[in-house]
Formats: structure tokens, C-alpha cells, sequence
């Protein structure tokens, strides 16, 4: 099972040898097998990189995140098809009733404001904490009642500070925008490597937004960079600590009791996901837990 992230930060050449990933650069020349690799991240513009390997890269579906020149993810490689049956799940995903989508969005809320929830009792929010888990309780399919929006307000007010807001011109909505983004990712790649689109939604349904359906089944996930960011309290946010960010997909989580890379975690759950929608169950879905 692939697990490492490979990030290339300085000017490099990368192509395919005999199966691996070949990086050259002024440091000299390393390789990586590709058996190992699950998300390959070029970091700076001043990186050529041979089709031939884009090529062997999508065939072991491996994600592959491009940045701009200041370092943020602006593009990821994507497979035109995932699966040897995928035109059979897009027609199935495309069918997908609306009573089955509010359930599972019902039950990938509750995960979420449940994670938000242990995240304000790790730093001492436990009225909070307490509030947030009370709202668990009220979420209605399709969260109708918008608990997530309420959640959100008293989550982000306790984890940083009441003058805390999203869109502001913060380090630390820096931190939760590019990890934000990262995480997308994995559940882009999971999605196609299940043959499923990307574009289609449970509840997202922008048709401006590409990955709709990433960012639906990412949301109980979005924890993980909130704990990261309030741990950090950087002052700064550049290549060392979009490195650190990065570096999240190998920490630890538990899911179905086991210890697994967070990289590997996303797989199980977005598979989960996809089962309860094929047999009309929520219950079919998994949750991490342990930050």
C-alpha cells in the first residue's frame, strides 16, 4: 500500500526508470519507487517532468498536486478513468436518489461537528465542546437547519479568538486554506481511483467547482488541519511550514480500530462512503477518530 509524500521543492528534472521515480537535481540524483509514492507534490514551477512518467504515475494512481510560483496548490493530475467500471458508477452515481444524498450528508455532518467537538476538548473548550455535540443531535437530513453554519460560528470563535474570521487576511486561514487544499486532493484521488467523478456532488453542486464531490466527503476531515493550525500558531507561512502541512498525510488516525496513515485512512473512508450509497445505508459509513 502506497504511503509516502514526496514533495520536490528546488529545480529538478523528474522522469521513469524501471519503476521508479527519478529525481535529479543540483543535490545529485535520487529515486523513489512508485509502488511506494501516494501523492507526488511539485512544489516550485522550476520542475521538468517527462510525460512518460505522468503516464506511469496515473496508472498507479498516484495524486500529482502542481504549484504556483508561490507555492500553493493551483492544479492536480487527474485520470481520465479510475476504475474498469467506471462508466457503470458514474451512471449509478448519476442516479443517486436525493433521499439516499440529504441521509449521507446528514451523517458526514454529524462526523464533522463530532470531530469539531474533540478538537475544542483537546485545547480546553469543553463548555464548547459540549454546545457543539448538542447540536449533533439537531441535524436533520440535508442538514436542513444548517447545524454545520451555527457549528462553524461557535467552533472557529473558541478554537482561535472571537475576532476570528474565514475570510480574513489571517496566517492562520492561510494554514487552513493550503491544508484545506492538500486534503482535497487525496480525496480527489481516492474518488477517481474509484471510478467515480469528481464533479458530481452529494450536496456541493457549484458547477463551477470541478470537485464537488471531494469537497463533500472531506468535511469530517477538515478537523485534522484545524487542530494543526491552532497547535502551529505560526507567524510565518512559507515553504518550511506548507512542508509541515504536507507532512499531515503520514501522521496516525484510527479507523475500523486499526492505526492507519491519514493518507491511507482517507482511502478506507471515501470507500465506506460510496458502499453506504450503493446500499442506501449511512451506517455503512466509517469515522476516524484520534487526532
Amino acid at each position: 500500500m502506497s504511503w509516502r509524500v514526496v514533495v520536490v521543492s528546488s529545480r529538478s528534472k523528474l522522469d521513469y526508470k524501471m519503476g521508479f521515480l527519478v529525481v535529479r537535481s543540483e543535490d545529485g540524483e535520487k529515486r523513489i519507487h512508485l509502488g511506494d509514492i501516494s501523492v507526488l507534490i511539485c512544489e516550485t514551477t522550476a520542475i521538468s517532468i517527462t510525460a512518460y512518467l505522468l503516464s506511469e504515475l496515473i496508472a498507479q494512481k498516484v495524486k500529482v498536486i502542481f504549484c504556483d510560483t508561490n507555492h500553493n496548490p493551483v492544479s492536480e493530475l487527474m485520470p481520465v478513468h479510475g476504475s474498469y467500471d467506471s462508466s457503470g458508477k458514474i451512471r449509478d452515481q448519476i442516479a443517486w436518489s436525493q433521499d439516499i444524498k440529504e441521509k449521507i450528508w446528514q451523517k458526514i455532518i454529524i462526523q464533522k461537528i463530532t470531530n469539531q467537538a474533540k478538537v475544542l476538548q483537546k485545547v480546553g473548550q469543553d463548555a464548547k465542546a459540549e454546545q457543539l455535540m448538542k447540536y449533533t443531535a439537531e441535524v436533520q437530513p440535508g442538514d436542513s437547519t444548517n447545524r454545520e453554519g451555527h457549528a462553524a460560528k461557535v467552533y472557529f470563535n473558541a478554537l482561535f479568538d472571537e475576532d476570528f474570521y474565514r475570510n480574513s487576511d489571517d496566517i492562520r486561514n492561510a494554514v487552513l486554506n493550503y491544508g484545506y487544499t492538500v486534503l482535497l486532493s487525496c480525496f480527489n484521488r481516492e474518488i477517481s481511483a474509484s471510478g467515480y467523478l469528481t464533479q458530481i456532488g452529494i450536496w456541493h453542486n457549484s458547477v463551477s467547482n470541478p470537485f464537488n464531490l471531494g469537497s463533500d466527503l472531506m468535511e469530517s476531515f477538515r478537523p485534522i488541519i484545524d487542530y494543526f493550525a491552532y497547535k502551529c500558531d505560526f507567524t510565518i507561512f512559507e515553504k518550511e511550514e506548507k512542508i509541515q502541512v504536507v507532512n499531515l498525510l503520514n501522521s496516525q488516525v484510527k479507523i475500523v480500530d486499526s492505526k492507519q496513515y491519514l493518507n491511507n485512512a482517507i482511502g478506507i473512508y471515501v470507500r465506506s462512503i460510496f458502499l453506504a450509497l450503493e446500499e442506501k445505508d449511512p451506517s455503512k459509513i466509517l469515522n476516524w477518530y484520534e487526532l
